[in-house]
């Protein structure tokens, strides 16, 4: 029996009704200080772009299972779908598209204006390599940076720990344990 295909662009996320999860990595002088806190600090910068990641996977990826400098703590933080889903409408594609967008001064008009941006790159298994399929990364930056710090977070949580666990389990090749810890990421609804 084969694996039912994916949609080469969908955003898979952990969600309830009013909320979902997106994970980001800072250092700890930025990352524990807002586990803390349940807010980010002062030291945040709400006035530069930060990226978003609904998929752990992608996260582990980026951030070397926390092990890249500046990346030790990780966050799963969860946020208002009301707020996200501002982002989307409000996004521009980070890259030019021929047939979605006019032509490419029409783009970078739209980019420039445009507090959000939709980056769709590989998603990754348990062992970080590159599946056939996208996972979305959102770009905030000035009023969807500072909503976001501000006013869309619901809860921030430190999964160092958990990334840790994975990666263990991982190097020591027990993929079926390390995926049972995996947070359970399932298409987002769009617009509901």
């Amino acid at each position: 029996m084969t694996a039912p295909t994916r949609p080469q662009h969908e955003i898979r996320a952990q969600h309830t009704d009013t909320t979902i999860t997106v994970y980001q990595a800072y250092a700890p002088s930025i990352g524990l200080p807002a586990v803390r806190d349940g807010r980010f600090p002062d030291a945040w910068k709400r006035d530069r772009m930060t990226w978003i990641k609904p998929s752990f996977l992608w996260m582990m990826y980026r951030c070397g299972w926390a092990t890249k400098e500046g990346q030790e703590t990780v966050l799963a933080v969860e946020i208002a779908r009301e707020g996200f889903d501002w982002a989307l409408v409000n996004s521009e594609l980070s890259h030019y598209v021929r047939g979605v967008h006019p032509d490419r001064g029409t783009w970078q008009q739209r980019l420039r204006r445009s507090p959000a941006r939709v980056q769709w790159d590989p998603e990754r298994d348990l062992r970080l390599n590159r599946l056939a399929y996208r996972s979305l990364q959102l770009g905030l930056s000035g009023e969807a940076a500072r909503r976001y710090a501000d006013e869309w977070a619901v809860s921030i949580r430190d999964v160092t720990p958990l990334a840790r666990r994975i990666h263990e389990l991982v190097s020591a090749g027990r993929l079926d344990e390390a995926a049972e810890l995996l947070p359970r990421e399932t298409p987002y609804p769009v617009g509901t």
